[in-house]
């Protein structure tokens, strides 16, 4: 808890001054207790005894005797081994858990100094359907826009869509093969991919065909008004299939957020002008280049950045310096977020040392590599449907929320009509979520579908019923007078449950921090069997006295609400009923 960390900080210090330690020698010793039964903090002596010329032991016990007297209103004091324990007081837990209790925001404080940052995420490809490997960057980038915009933080999302370069001569081509009327036979949601493979198929079997679609894309890099238009229904259409699967998926992304590669296509000489302006362009075998330096291939000589190919042609790194050069100097960011697959890690190193090297970006930016594992399936390896390919997101979405609407049924057949479909979409929407977001991103993590519906164990549903349960019970209060109430800490369950409310702050800082959003989803599962300890142990609506049970309710509503908070920040619905 860092509010008990700051309270008992100036005591410690004084104590270890009157010992005769410095600050610089006493920095870093505080720190969370490793034994949740010793205390909530503890200071390790075991690095003072050089300094005391005594035993950890003997050192923990004198700390121990100054600090008593000091922390009397904070915590209780005891040595152990080398260690000096801190434990919160029940009265300092009451007074510190109230005022998150009373606080809209739950004690989540606005960022002193808050950012302007532009965060690259989802990019899927025009006349391509999303699949399954689309699904841990939309959803983490979403809950990380969550988490910082709570913070206050200014947030601009960049959708960047895959919709220039070559492919489209084909798939311009093919649209036109089909016919203007006869297009909506193949091109429609649902069966992009269909529309991509055929183009694809008739280009690496068909000459007359490739000949065509080299080029039409000529004709597309040089502003052709019918190419142009041709271009604009394929991204219109896809457009809207990915509106579906976002609708359904939940998160903020919306038609303004698209930022695909053909809205930085005017920037692409720019960026090379400017790169041979601070003299980083180099030419290798024809092609211009720059070496950031740090990087080598397999035969151990310098890895180049690919600027601009031999025929001219532009690469992906033009296009992400070019993306740098528009939100530093058209959208004023101070963060850059790009939340894509750990495989991109060399190149995103290598384009931001370049861009860094050609000051497009100084010191005052920070610019971060999301980066993200692999979604496996029950073989290990990474998922695919039946027949091999890749799973289409969409559909893997319309069958979580059809088995959680069977799981629904069963568990509770009193559920009907649309309050049962809301709540089947909510759970399996949301089973999906959390099973991503739990997972540190930076691993690979395995699809299972029984765990991840399951009403038990580190979960979503276990999460929303656990919300649902709690409002349940203010379904049989008439009297709000609760919510003025005092609180009182009389018994562990009711400690247990004050100490991870007053921490929720502490966890969302430290997911915003470290970019960390599974740090979110253990925080919510500690509460919640926090809660289910306190709920089987201390009477609420039956306890023995009002001001016990007033104080209890409060406890649970604000548990209510940090569970709704926290799943939210996740982009995950806290349903009042299940």
């Amino acid at each position: 808890m860092r509010v008990l960390q700051e309270s008992v900080l100036p005591y410690i210090s004084r104590a270890m001054l009157e010992m005769g330690v410095s600050s610089e020698e006493s920095e870093n010793l505080l720190g969370k207790a490793t034994v949740a039964d010793h205390g909530d903090l503890a200071i390790a002596c075991h690095s003072l005894s050089r300094v005391l010329k005594k035993s950890p032991i003997d050192i923990g016990d004198e700390i121990a005797s100054i600090l008593t007297p000091l922390l009397e209103g904070i915590a209780n004091v005891s040595s152990l081994n080398g260690f000096v324990n801190l434990k919160a007081r029940d009265s300092w837990l009451a007074e510190k858990c109230g005022v998150v209790c009373s606080d809209s925001r739950l004690g989540v404080s606005i960022a002193s100094n808050p950012r302007i940052v532009a965060i690259d995420y989802s990019s899927p490809n025009v006349a391509k359907e999303m699949h399954v490997g689309h699904l841990r960057s939309t959803v983490i980038g979403d809950s990380l826009t969550r988490i910082l915009e709570f913070q206050g933080n200014t947030v601009i999302r960049e959708n960047h869509i895959g919709d220039w370069g070559t492919p489209f001569g084909m798939l311009i081509e093919h649209l036109l093969d089909l016919g203007e009327d006869g297009k909506e036979n193949e091109l429609s949601v649902g069966d992009l991919d269909g529309f991509y493979k055929t183009a694809r198929t008739k280009f690496d079997n068909d000459a007359s065909f490739a000949d065509r679609s080299r080029s039409r894309v000529v004709l597309l890099q040089g502003g052709d008004e019918d190419t142009l238009r041709l271009w604009q229904e394929l991204v219109d259409e896809s457009t809207r299939y990915f509106n579906e699967v976002y609708n359904l998926l939940g998160v903020l992304l919306v038609d303004d957020d698209l930022m695909g590669e053909s809205a930085y296509h005017h920037l692409l000489p720019s960026v090379v002008q400017r790169l041979d302006e601070q003299g980083l362009l180099k030419n290798s075998e024809g092609a211009d280049v720059v070496f950031p330096g740090g990087h080598l291939n397999r035969d151990g000589e310098p890895l180049p950045l690919i600027v601009r190919k031999g025929d001219g042609g532009y690469n992906y790194a033009t296009t992400d310096l070019a993306c740098i050069i528009d939100r530093v100097e058209r959208l004023n960011v101070d963060d850059l977020l790009y939340v894509v697959g750990t495989p991109q890690s060399r190149h995103f190193q290598m384009v931001f040392s370049v861009a860094r090297q050609a000051r497009l970006i100084d010191d005052n930016h920070t610019a971060i590599h999301v980066n993200f594992g692999s979604v496996l399936g029950s073989d290990g390896k990474v998922l695919k449907s039946r027949s091999g390919s890749a799973v289409k997101l969409v559909d893997l979405l319309k069958e979580s929320v059809s088995r959680a609407y069977d799981v629904i049924g069963e568990k509770n057949p009193s559920f009907s009509g649309i309050e049962k479909e809301e709540v089947a979409k909510s759970i399996g929407i949301g089973a999906v979520k959390y099973a991503d977001l739990s997972t540190d991103r930076t691993r690979d993590y395995m699809f299972d579908w029984a765990r991840m519906l399951s009403f038990e164990g580190d979960t979503a549903p276990y999460l929303q019923y656990a919300h649902a349960r709690i409002r349940s019970i203010f379904e049989k209060v008439n009297d709000d007078s609760w919510h003025s109430s005092n609180l009182r800490i009389e018994t562990e369950y009711e400690s247990r449950l004050a100490r991870s409310i007053i921490s929720f702050s502490d966890v969302v800082e430290s997911a915003a921090f470290d970019l960390m959003p599974n740090r979110i989803c253990i925080y919510l599962h500690e509460i919640a069997s926090s809660f289910g300890s306190f709920y089987e142990n201390c009477p609420v609506l039956n306890a023995d006295e009002i001001e016990i049970m007033q104080s209890r309710l409060l406890l649970c509503d604000t548990t209510a609400r940090i569970l709704s908070t926290g799943l939210g920040l996740l982009g995950i619905d806290a349903p009042n009923r299940m």
